[in-house]
């Protein structure tokens, strides 16, 4: 079954503006393509871990990191009749606090589809995508639709 790039971009927008954390936290999607996807998280005041640093929280680029990796997926299972998705496994190794006031971004990929888990590999970063702030591996469960 293939779907419509519209459909897809339209999927992904509910998923990412529209799931209570997600707008809470006021992720904004960037791109979305089959197994890929892209969500920016702006800053905020409130979003801040340190208010002596104006950085944004580790908990806020965990959220931003599972739910782009959660994003790669439904990009690339709605194909195969996927309905949600739930995390089984997620290693985050963070390599450096985000800027000061700085935006924060996240890409993530899926790279493998099994019948009932995907694989996703995701990065956050600030300014540099080459200059991560963090990256993350990860395992979910794939829920299939019932026939």
């Amino acid at each position: 079954m293939t779907i419509s790039p519209e459909t897809l971009i339209e999927a992904a927008r509910r998923m990412v503006e529209a799931v209570p954390q997600a707008a809470a936290l006021g992720f904004k999607l960037l791109s979305v393509e089959s197994g890929k996807g892209s969500i920016l998280t702006p800053w905020r005041e409130d979003l801040v871990g340190d208010p002596d640093t104006g950085v944004i929280a580790g908990g806020v680029v965990t959220a931003l990191l599972d739910h782009c990796c959660g994003l790669a997926i439904t990009s690339r299972s709605l194909e195969g009749g996927f309905l949600s998705t739930a995390t089984l496994d997620l290693r985050i190794d963070y390599m450096r606090p985000a800027a000061p006031r700085a935006d924060v971004t996240a890409t993530a990929h899926c790279y493998k589809l099994t019948r009932s888990i995907a694989f996703v590999r995701a990065h956050a970063f600030d300014a540099d995508p080459d200059d991560p702030i963090a990256t993350a591996q990860g395992a979910f469960v794939l829920k299939r639709a019932q026939p």
